[in-house]
């Protein structure tokens, strides 16, 4: 997998959230339904651009024709692996973006879609931290999230995403191409396929019996395969 994402000990995650994240099982759905859609989701920022901050490369496909009209030419370059006219932007060499101009967005009315879905939430949702040390601001907002609990439901649905992300990295040569190789791409997996240890948990409430470890990683593979469908 590469660089192991960090787990965030529960003292961490506990000792300093003084940030309104939302209700978990409402953010949950928002989540999911952003993830199938590519559409943007509304993150309560309240003037923190640590995102904007962290060495992030961002993608920006060829339909992107207001933000590409409003980027300078030279900043941008062939995304790898990507359709054709798919680009990637890079940063400057404190790790800022090219487009925050006095500490705000310059671009922020026709930014990318990926600074348009970007929710550092993910993050406090899996339990982990947002990569090394380029990240650390992203990690240190993600301390503060604290997530609401209206309902038993609640806790026990952000208790199977953090299963999820626990379980993820401890069997990625079974995952193989499935395997998240960074912080995002688990807390995302994890989040995609979170149900399976709900069920996972409700089942063993019902008979007692966990299932064995390639039976669960099988049906993590169908639940990332169907969710994409």
């Amino acid at each position: 997998m590469g660089d192991e994402p960090k787990l965030l000990r529960v003292m961490e995650l506990t000792e300093k959230q003084d940030l309104p994240a939302g209700e978990f099982s409402l953010w949950l759905r928002r989540t999911r339904r952003a993830l199938t859609t590519h559409s943007g989701v509304d993150v309560p920022c309240a003037g923190c651009n640590a995102c904007c901050r962290s060495s992030y490369f961002i993608h920006i496909g060829p339909a992107e024709t207001e933000t590409l009209a409003r980027i300078p030419p030279e900043l941008l370059f062939p995304a790898p692996g990507q359709p054709e006219g798919s680009v990637v932007m890079g940063y400057d060499e404190q790790g800022h973006c090219p487009m925050l101009v006095d500490g705000a967005c310059s671009i922020y009315e026709h930014r990318p879609l990926t600074c348009r879905s970007y929710d550092c939430r993910i993050f406090a949702a899996a339990g982990i931290a947002a990569g090394e040390d380029d990240k650390k601001l992203v990690t240190r907002r993600t301390l503060r999230w604290k997530f609401d609990y209206p309902g038993e439901r609640d806790r026990i649905q952000h208790s199977a995403v953090q299963a999820a992300a626990r379980f993820l990295p401890e069997h990625a040569q079974r995952l193989g191409d499935e395997a998240p190789s960074t912080s995002s791409q688990l807390a995302i997996l994890a989040i995609k396929v979170y149900d399976v240890f709900l069920k996972i948990r409700d089942g063993y409430n019902t008979n007692g019996s966990i299932p064995p470890d390639p039976d669960v990683v099988d049906a993590v593979m169908g639940a990332n395969e169907e969710f994409g469908d």
